[in-house]
Order: C-alpha cells, then structure tokens, then sequence
C-alpha cells in the first residue's frame, strides 16, 4: 500500500492541535523564537506522546514580532547558535516527557531562505547534524537545503505542501502575492492527490513540475486547518494511500 507522511507545524498559538492530532503522523514544533514558549512546548510534546505523532522541532529566526517571516541576516556561527538553542530546549521538555525527539524542519524566512541560499543551507544542516545526526532533515522538495542536508550526511524528508501554491522555479508563493495559500478543500485534495500520485505538482503559471514528496506539510495556521487536515486524511485513505510516519 502507498503511504505518506503528513506534517503539521504546531504550537503557534492557535489552540487547535488537539483537534489536527487524529489526522496527521508529524509535528512541528515551536521552539520560542517565532512562537511558542517552554509551557506550550509541554503541551505540544504531551499530546504528541498521546496520539502517536513523531516529534519534530520547529526553529526560526529570532523574530517574534513578525512570526519568523522576516528575512535575517546573521553570521553562520550566530545561525548555528540559535538553531542548536532551540533544539536543545525542546529536546529537553521531549526527554523529560519519556519522548525523543524525531526531526527538524526550519521555519519561516529561514526555511525560504534556505531553500535558495547554500551557505545558510549548510550552516542549518551542520548545526542539526552536529547536535544529533540521526534527525530527519525536512526541506523543500529537490532544494538546496535538501541537497546540504544530504551532503551533510544527514536523512532527509523532502516535503511538499498542501495549502500553498508553487512558483515555475519550484518555490512557494511568497504569503504577499495573491494565491499564495490555498483554502478551497477540492483545490487542495486535488494538489495532494497530483503530489503522491503522479509525482508533479501544478505551478501558478499552468507549468506542471515533478516533485518528490516524502512529506505533506499544512499549515496548523490556517483559516480552515482541522478541516483541510481531515478531508485530506480521509481523502488518502478512501484512495488507499496510508498516512504513516516517516
């Protein structure tokens, strides 16, 4: 049977991840600098250990007041700093809740960023592999970070995304241009359904690209989050495609 991973970022201060836990095998976690602090980070690991869903953290630029969306320029050693910080205060919360912890994916500018920008993409691959090599890199689909994560040894997940539309060169749509997020449920199921099972993806230009997809991100953000996350788990399972974690 086919299967995919679905991931959701989480502990962002929307409130409805016990309502998204049934329907997804990953999580993303704040880790205080985009969102998030240590409390909610207990409470995102708990209901994680609950229902079975792989932990993973979520670390961002430090920029709280613009929720990680920023575009920040620091030293590698700076990036590396505030990457391993990050990881290490979640990590600790996971162990002490008797959890480990499962994979990283960036957030934010520092994930477009990343996307693009080698050395940065680097920087974020040798910081995770540094403090644990045996986390799963999440990263845009055929990226540059996907391709330092690999280099930097480390497995890797190459994710695509269900509610948000792709550019011609394989980005996403930046969240300023109109299109950028999709939240019709027929246009999404239809997006991952061309992403699992035909390996491509539509972009804004009618241009259909092929894409690896190992994971299937939505955003725990969304307007309409918990619905998108349950039509699109009964969506693959009705097509007999399992949602299993990585």
């Amino acid at each position: 049977m086919m299967q995919i991973d679905i991931n959701c970022d989480i502990g962002e201060g929307v409130g409805n991840e016990a309502l998204l836990m049934p329907f997804i095998s990953s999580a993303n976690i704040a880790c205080g600098y985009h969102a998030g602090d240590e409390n909610e980070m207990k409470k995102m690991v708990a209901l994680c250990l609950q229902h079975g869903v792989a932990i993973g953290a979520h670390p961002s630029f430090p920029d709280r007041e613009n929720f990680g969306r920023s575009v920040m320029n620091f030293t590698a050693d700076r990036i590396r700093h505030f990457i391993k910080e990050q990881l290490n205060t979640l990590n600790q919360i996971i162990i002490a809740a008797g959890g480990k912890m499962h994979h990283v994916k960036p957030h934010g500018a520092l994930y477009n960023m990343a996307a693009k920008d080698v050395l940065l993409a680097m920087t974020i691959a040798e910081a995770v592999r540094d403090f644990d090599d045996g986390l799963i890199y999440y990263g845009l689909s055929g990226s540059v970070m996907i391709h330092e994560a690999m280099a930097s040894g480390l497995q890797v997940a190459h994710e695509v995304f269900a509610d948000r539309s792709y550019q011609p060169d394989g980005s996403l749509t930046p969240r300023s241009m109109p299109g950028a997020l999709l939240t019709v449920v027929e246009q999404v199921l239809f997006q991952v359904m061309q992403l699992i099972t035909e390996k491509q993806v539509t972009a804004t230009n009618g241009e259909k690209m092929l894409v690896r997809a190992d994971s299937i991100c939505i955003h725990g953000d969304g307007p309409n989050a918990v619905e998108l996350a349950r039509e699109i788990n009964h969506g693959l399972l009705a097509a007999g495609i399992r949602v299993k974690g990585i």
